[in-house]
């Protein structure tokens, strides 16, 4: 090991001195000693003989440890396809999951992707649309969350799914616009083809723990990651991963002919009735005992005590996608409890996230 010398050299003071006052040297000796001496000595710089003090470090600088993630992260790939070489899929199956009645369209699309992009639940893949934009270039890709396991709805491994709610909406000039991403996808008919990016994102990954418990917050589309999560917690089977610990979800949608998965999410609750906790707001038909509207936050403050009691466990993980108004009201919700304890909630919150146990993707 090279030992490192570092020397202040001291000169008398005079205009016509260049040299810096501080000089690194490797020495190639491989030495060991327990002290850091001090050596002086005469040495001849330029014609003058000067002073020099050099402190002699002889032990290797301490490694820094590298923090342990606490979710699946081994072997996650990102950003294996890009823009300019995107993955060309084709659409399997599109149906819309929302009633003719809804406030909007949603609607649930399968891809192929013969096993080329190897993502994994929490992750997103960028779809670009077909055609070219107003300055006759390439639209850009547009991120959805990854709405299937990473063995996908069809098992095998091979297809990749997503949620996406068709963006309609009329500008201040009264001129109705389309988002060009969202209508291209939930127009496509199986067989045609769609260019794909990614995988991306680490954010949402699950975690290890198979005994943790994860509180996922969703409001509409948001609701993407942890349809992932949840088919592999109660739909698979795998050899290294059975999910044993809590989950509750939380899904907030306008109304009732706009929730999702329902029928799915009923069934996992039938199959685990112990491990899986479900409950839906919907805001422009239900009202907590105030009469106010039941939003995400509302319902949840329903079990603010209970929720609070989780947040202080090292195992409980909190998932949040969809918009970006609902964290607001939930740290409304926990400050008066976090302060109750004498716990300054937004200081526990930036602890919690440092410990990957608050994940927010939202929009």
């Amino acid at each position: 090991m090279a030992t490192a010398v570092t020397s202040t050299v001291s000169f008398p003071s005079s205009k016509s001195a260049s040299l810096p006052s501080r000089t690194s040297i490797i020495s190639p000796e491989r030495i060991s000693f327990k002290k850091v001496p001090l050596h002086y000595r005469d040495v001849s710089v330029g014609g003058r003989v000067v002073s020099v003090r050099a402190q002699v470090t002889t032990e290797a600088p301490a490694k820094k440890v590298e923090k342990e993630s606490k979710k699946m992260e081994e072997g996650v790939v990102v950003n294996k396809y890009k823009p300019k070489e995107p993955y060309v899929g084709r659409c399997l199956l599109n149906t819309k999951i929302t009633a003719d009645d809804a406030p909007g369209e949603t609607w649930h699309m399968v891809f192929s992707t013969d096993g080329e992009v190897p993502y994994r639940e929490g992750q997103s893949i960028g779809v670009i649309a077909d055609g070219i934009d107003k300055n006759g270039k390439p639209h850009k890709l547009r991120l959805y969350s990854i709405a299937s396991s990473a063995l996908g709805d069809f098992g095998d491994s091979k297809t990749v799914s997503l949620c996406v709610k068709r963006l309609v909406y009329t500008n201040d000039k009264g001129e109705v616009v389309k988002g060009v991403c969202s209508n291209f996808l939930c127009d496509l008919k199986p067989g045609y083809e769609v260019k794909i990016t990614g995988p991306v994102g680490k954010e949402m990954l699950m975690p290890k723990d198979p005994t943790a418990t994860i509180i996922m917050l969703a409001t509409g589309t948001g609701i993407a990651p942890f349809r992932s999560f949840l088919w592999k917690m109660f739909f698979e089977k795998h050899d290294d991963y059975k999910f044993n610990g809590l989950a509750w979800l939380f899904l907030g949608v306008p109304t009732s002919s706009s929730l999702l998965y329902k029928e799915e999410f009923e069934k996992m609750k039938e199959k685990a009735p112990e491990n899986f906790r479900l409950d839906f707001a919907v805001s422009r038909e239900q009202t907590n005992e105030k009469g106010e509207k039941m939003y995400i936050q509302t319902r949840m403050a329903q079990y603010a005590e209970e929720l609070w009691e989780l947040l202080k466990k090292d195992n409980t993980y909190v998932y949040m996608c969809g918009l970006k108004g609902m964290e607001k009201g939930i740290d409304e919700i926990m400050l008066s409890l976090a302060a109750r304890d004498g716990i300054d909630w937004l200081d526990y919150k930036k602890k919690l996230k440092k410990a990957e146990q608050w994940n927010v993707e939202v929009y």
